[in-house]
């Protein structure tokens, strides 16, 4: 139980953000948080909670779960996957991966494609 007034500030905000099927459970000194977000933005709001109680992660006593759906990005002129990324703060070959069914070349992407932005 201690674990759980440790993050109660997460906690609560996890429930307050209508995290779908939260589950909070202590295990062998360990809180687990799972749960799905309705965005990313969520779940970085969540992760700054978790550092500013835990700073740097040093605990271990946490394991944050919390997903959320992939976002999509349209592309435009000028864009190219190391662009795109840097805009969501994901490396570029993390988004090639992610469509790899659209793109055969990482280097040459085309204006109006859509594409899945992994978290």
């Amino acid at each position: 139980m201690a674990l759980q007034d440790k993050y109660k500030e997460l906690i609560n905000a996890a429930s307050a953000a209508g995290i779908g099927n939260l589950q909070v459970r202590e295990q062998d000194g360990v809180l687990y948080i799972d749960g799905q977000a309705s965005s990313s933005k969520v779940t970085d709001q969540l992760w700054s909670i978790y550092n500013k109680i835990d700073p740097d992660y040093r605990g271990g006593d946490l394991v944050l779960n919390i997903s959320a759906p992939e976002e999509i990005y349209e592309v435009v002129s000028g864009d190219s996957l190391s662009k795109i990324g840097q805009r969501f703060g994901v490396d570029w070959h993390k988004i090639y991966e992610a469509n790899k069914e659209l793109i055969s070349n990482p280097d040459l992407i085309q204006v109006g494609w859509k594409l899945k932005i992994p978290r």
